[in-house]
């Protein structure tokens, strides 16, 4: 009878659950995923990529393989993470301006610098770099790390590359994990190991010190570091920000013009950015911040970054680099957390951290790599020395292995000098052989060796080997045994790599004073801005308009006449008031487009209709009178609308009406309310209270149950005035003069 477990319900707070859940998540991603480990530099994808094509065989002296063969080998094997993420980190290490020693040979086309992406996974092929092999991938038969199971245990994979280089700081890194993020800057692969070697030789060293070695980034893409004084603290914390120019020169252009030439482009301005940046560029000329651009054009290429800025004549060249500067990607900054994995967990490290836990992990590695090499040769040496003892005895071992039944029996003599069984031609042959006592190693080899062995010449190499096998070994044994041993043999290498891969510095070093403009300061003139039936709006100059009037009037719902430096006020039916410099709308000539009102403020047409536009400065100077539909009135100082806000309320509004007039009071002393339904209502403008822009107003005009105001007029004293209604002319001072809230006159047309 079989006995069923009773079941047990297991009581615990959710809270707890999620976020034991939520730190198990999170700690995946920062250590499996996004983070570098500090000793060699790279990401889990990274590693296992470069190993997988070690693996293939893919070296930089073999052909190239097709980029989708490693990428699905990496994925089945080490990475089942999607193919998207291997191929990414591929083509990151073979990409020359974003890694300064590129880790990966790309063939095919793996992106650009204009932010271009890499063909697709079929189309490319790559292969490792020298400098992959001999400074990160090498010794690792050797036993100089730790290899673990991969995802399914069916294969085996480093837990860390033995990276002879400081990597980390060599190639930089960026990654995003739960709650953390790391960006560390690329710098000069000699100034690096001249650094780390200065820290070999003294422990002590400071950042500051340090920093002699390594005075800062060195960028793939150039530029100028601007802020100098500030690495120190950024170097000792491993937080900060790096303040990066683009470099600038000028050559002379057409006809006296000068071109402003941009070579070197910051960092963060790789990819998608420089296309901002040309679009930058533009909306400068565009808003009128500078007037000084004739052409621009980017004329970049493999050969490197050259965009060309064509200025006028009388261009104030250095005040328009300055602007480049202040206004645009030209001067960038590059934020700084060095962030990497250190003894399994993530942590903020300084240059000289860093540095330190690179040196420790070479002593680690090196400690491993000469101790393998030490049993290894002690093993030599002990066949060595057994072939060399057989050789001396040939005669004896040939009459053992003649008297011999089988190899056990001839290598039981061999080792323990057990001669029964085995026939001797003489008595001292047999004694001799009881008093063998080679190893269980040296006897196999004595009997796997081949009679060429025993020619003169031969035994001559075996011996010299041999004594080269006892050079080795002491060697070994000391580079183990004497620290400084050790650091020389590692100080030797970072040398060798050093004269092989060291390259120019990119990036200059300097303390730039902040970039100041002098703004032209215009002219402040009157213009006149136009606004179609369409909601497209322009300026002109007065003498244009005038001599285009009737075109203007029979074109434009709106003329106001503003200043070139000041503001135009947009009242709408919803009771909005919309405030737009006049600067933003494009000024030239009358036939020139318009932009929509849409396009420099928060206008929408589908929402609402313009119904008065006005300048801010006239409104200042005069009270402004509201109608509504439902006939609610006020009248409003022209000053509550000098507000910085681009959108605020002009009105308050009852539900269900709308504002249908604004009108700005000069001479006008009546105002005449016309209903739907024909009536006229004729009353002083001085009847209307002054009220505040949040109120809504008094009634102005009785209306009948389903009659609203639908439109308003006014005029002078003593001045007449006429409108035409239902195709008849109708006199305005001629309609009875009433007060305010009454019914008004309904006329006969």
């Amino acid at each position: 009878m079989v006995k069923k477990m009773s079941e047990e319900i297991i009581k615990t707070e959710y809270s707890e659950v999620m976020q034991k859940s939520y730190i198990d998540y999170a700690m995946s991603v920062i250590v499996a995923r996004a983070l570098p480990d500090v000793r060699d530099g790279l990401k889990p994808v990274q590693r296992r990529t470069l190993y997988d094509m070690l693996e293939l065989g893919i070296r930089y002296d073999k052909p190239y393989r097709k980029s989708a063969r490693i990428v699905g080998d990496t994925m089945g094997k080490y990475h089942p993470h999607g193919d998207s993420s291997i191929y990414e980190a591929l083509v990151v290490m073979t990409q020359d301006f974003k890694k300064g020693l590129p880790l990966v040979d790309g063939h095919g086309n793996f992106g650009n610098i204009e932010g271009d992406g890499a063909a697709a996974m079929r189309y490319t092929e790559a292969r490792l770099e020298k400098v992959t092999q001999e400074c990160l991938l090498a010794d690792l038969d050797k036993d100089v790390v730790d290899f673990i199971p991969n995802f399914d245990e069916t294969e085996k994979e480093p837990s860390v590359l033995p990276a002879k280089i400081p990597n980390l700081l060599i190639n930089g890194t960026e990654g995003i994990a739960v709650g953390m993020a790391t960006s560390i800057p690329p710098h000069n692969l000699a100034e690096v190991l001249d650094a780390m070697k200065a820290y070999m030789l003294d422990e002590n060293i400071s950042t500051r010190e340090l920093m002699r070695y390594i005075p800062g980034p060195d960028f793939p893409t150039g530029g100028i570091v601007t802020n100098k004084d500030e690495l120190l603290e950024i170097y000792e914390t491993g937080v900060g920000k790096i303040k990066v120019r683009g470099k600038v020169e000028t050559e002379k252009g057409k006809n006296g013009k000068t071109n402003v030439v941009i070579t070197e482009i910051p960092y963060p301005m790789i990819g998608a950015n420089i296309t901002k940046f040309l679009m930058d560029i533009a909306g400068l000329v565009e808003t009128k911040k500078t007037m000084d651009v004739v052409d621009i054009s980017n004329q970049s290429s493999k050969e490197g970054i050259r965009i060309v800025i064509e200025l006028r004549k009388d261009a104030n060249v250095k005040n328009f680099i300055n602007l480049l500067y202040k206004k645009t990607r030209l001067e960038d900054t590059f934020g700084v957390n060095m962030l990497a994995i250190c003894d399994g967990r993530p942590e903020t490290m300084g240059m000289k951290r860093i540095l330190k836990e690179c040196v420790k992990f070479r002593y680690e590695v090196t400690t491993r790599k000469y101790t393998n090499l030490l049993e290894k040769e002690n093993a030599k040496k002990e066949i060595q020395e057994g072939l060399i003892k057989a050789c001396n005895v040939i005669d004896l071992i040939i009459e053992i292995l003649r008297g011999s039944k089988d190899r056990a029996m001839a290598k039981d003599c061999l080792i323990n000098g057990n001669v029964k069984g085995i026939t001797f031609k003489s008595k001292e042959s047999k004694i001799m052989a009881q008093q063998l006592m080679f190893t269980e190693n040296q006897a196999n080899a004595i009997l796997d060796m081949r009679l060429y062995k025993l020619i003169g010449l031969e035994i001559q190499a075996l011996i010299k080997e041999h004594e080269e096998t006892m050079t080795n070994i002491y060697r070994y044994e000391d580079i183990l045994a004497r620290k400084d041993s050790m650091a020389q043999v590692i100080i030797n290498e970072l040398e060798e790599i050093r004269n092989e891969y060291k390259r120019e510095r990119r990036t200059v070093i300097d303390n730039c004073e902040e970039a100041v403009v002098e703004e032209a300061k215009m002219e402040e003139m009157d213009i006149m801005v136009l606004v179609d039936r369409f909601g497209y709006a322009r300026c002109v100059d007065i003498p244009t308009y005038e001599r285009n009037i009737e075109a203007a009037e029979a074109e434009s719902r709106f003329i106001v006449k503003c200043k070139n430096l000041g503001k135009v006020c947009f009242f709408t039916n919803v009771g909005q008031l919309h405030t737009i410099k006049v600067m933003d709308l494009p000024y030239g000539k009358f036939r020139d487009k318009g932009i929509p009102i849409d396009n420099v403020s928060n206008y929408s047409a589908e929402k609402e209709h313009i119904i008065a536009v006005a300048s801010q400065s006239e409104l200042n100077l005069y009270r402004m009178i509201f109608v509504t539909k439902q006939s609610m009135m006020k009248v409003v100082d022209g000053g509550e609308f000098d507000v910085m806000k681009k959108t605020v309320a002009s009105t308050k509004l009852a539900d269900d009406d709308e504002l249908i007039s604004v009108e700005v009071i000069r001479e006008q002393t009546h105002i005449v309310l016309r209903s739907a339904d024909g009536y006229f209502l004729r009353f002083p403008i001085d009847e209307i209270p002054e009220k505040k822009k949040g109120a809504i107003g008094v009634r102005g005009m009785k209306l009948g149950a389903k009659d609203y105001v639908e439109e308003v007029y006014y005029h002078k004293n003593m001045v007449e005035a006429s409108i035409v209604y239902k195709d008849k002319e109708i006199v305005l001072n001629s309609i009875k003069l009433l007060k305010r809230d009454a019914k008004g006159t309904k006329l006969r047309v």
